[in-house]
């Protein structure tokens, strides 16, 4: 007969087995953490250190190409009486008109440009005393001095301005952007007590129009005589509007849009004058935009021709008409050598405008001077610049709330709206504002492209 089953037991046998599991599983866990490698702790040490410096870019390969001077006669020259004359049809009145007539000339970089614009402003009738470089280059009294070399993009020679060519040089304290050099010009009216000034580019070719004939009278004109009609017209109280309203509250006068320029120095004052937080590009938007919401009229008028140019004639004694070495006989007005002039200057302008490396190609073209006082590297000046034109579009994006030259166009209407304005082309990008552009654009607007 069998024992009866002894139901205590099942419980021990249960821990007996657990027991023995659990054993067998914390020696196995041992043996593993004896037999593994030790790992160190984890340390984030952040990205590698950056390399020592300096860490050159590649060199430029290739010597630039030597500047030589556009006007041989002059660089050789110890005297104006050296220069051939000017054309007689060209010369400026014997006696100074009545009004004031002074052409500022900004100059940072590229001697050759800048001495073109200056002969070519001189052999169409400008006073030489009427005429001022403004030197913009940054480098004190370096040019002075004599200290740089004509391979230096901001060499200019005082000498040849001043004594052979016989106009003026005022000095800015410092390197000044567009708009700070604007503003420059009209602080020097007002410390010369002129109520209008002209001002012009450094890199245009002035000639005049040799076929013009006066309206009235059936005599050709010089392009400073026609200038100074301009002026007497603008400055006249009986010149009225197509409406016979009064105009004096004008601002100024393009000839060739702003290659040239007449200015109204109370016009810009009372407006509040040229906005230097737009250090370039977009800045004359700005001045000419708040200009008009002020109510001043802004003219244009033709006094002859004035080219748009990034390169230079190969001598400058061409613009004396007088043959080669400037010792012939003088041309007659309009003749074979003055069309061959024109086709010339033509070519020059297209060849600027349509260049691959953009109209401003000139600029960068110099990249001598090493060694030389205030020497700047060509690339990274232009780099520099680059980026300070980018900064001054967005705060005249920023300023207006609006991208674009159409402040007008886009609503704003009052100078007093600058900086109070919100972003237009963040509108519709709202909520409450998805429905309507969405209604707008099934009816085929197309907002990107409305906003920029």
């Amino acid at each position: 007969m069998s024992r009866p089953f002894n139901r205590a037991i099942i419980p021990l046998t249960v821990f007996v087995l657990a027991a023995i599991a659990l054993s067998t599983w914390f020696s196995s866990d041992i043996r593993a953490h004896i037999t593994a490698p030790a790992q160190p702790p984890k340390v984030d040490y952040g990205p590698p250190p950056l390399p020592r410096h300096p860490l050159y870019k590649p060199e430029r390969l290739g010597d630039p190409t030597p500047i030589i001077d556009n006007f041989p006669l002059a660089a050789g020259a110890h005297s104006h009486q050296e220069l051939p004359p000017i054309p007689e049809w060209n010369k400026p009145p014997r006696s100074h008109v009545t009004e004031v007539t002074p052409l500022l000339i900004g100059f940072t970089r590229n001697w050759r440009l800048l001495q073109q614009t200056v002969v070519s402003y001189l052999t169409v009738g400008w006073p030489a005393e009427d005429i001022y470089i403004v030197e913009n280059t940054g480098t004190m009294f370096a040019n002075n001095k004599g200290q740089l070399s004509l391979q230096n993009p901001f060499y200019l020679n005082h000498t040849r301005l001043k004594t052979i060519l016989g106009v003026n040089i005022i000095q800015t304290p410092t390197l000044l952007t567009f708009a700070q050099l604007q503003n420059f010009y009209i602080y020097t009216a007002g410390q010369h007590d002129w109520p209008h000034f002209y001002w012009s580019h450094m890199d245009v070719l002035a000639l005049p129009d040799e076929n013009y004939l006066d309206a009235d009278n059936h005599t050709f004109k010089n392009l400073y005589t026609r200038t100074v009609d301009d002026l007497r017209l603008t400055l006249s109280p009986e010149r009225r509007d197509k409406d016979g309203a009064e105009t004096g509250r004008w601002a100024h006068t393009f000839y060739a849009y702003d290659r040239l320029t007449l200015v109204n120095r109370t016009a810009y004052e009372d407006v509040g004058l040229w906005d230097t937080m737009i250090p370039f590009y977009g800045t004359d938007c700005d001045m000419y935009e708040r200009l008009t919401m002020g109510g001043y009229e802004q003219r244009d008028a033709a006094n002859g021709l004035i080219y748009d140019v990034g390169s230079s004639l190969d001598d400058l004694l061409v613009l004396y008409r007088r043959g080669a070495d400037g010792k012939g006989e003088l041309e007659e007005r309009g003749a074979e050598g003055y069309a061959r002039l024109r086709q010339q200057a033509d070519e020059m302008q297209v060849f600027k405008n349509s260049h691959e490396g953009g109209r401003n190609f000139w600029q960068g073209r110099q990249d001598g001077g090493r060694g030389e006082p205030f020497y700047r590297d060509a690339e990274g000046f232009e780099i520099g610049l680059q980026m300070t034109i980018g900064h001054g579009g967005n705060v005249m994006a920023e300023k207006w709330g609006h991208r674009g030259c159409n402040l007008r166009g886009a609503g704003l209407l009052k100078g007093s709206d600058a900086w109070r304005v919100e972003r237009d082309w963040e509108w519709w990008d709202r909520e409450e504002n998805r429905e309507e552009r969405e209604r707008l654009e099934k009816g085929g607007w197309d907002v990107e492209k409305q906003i920029g």
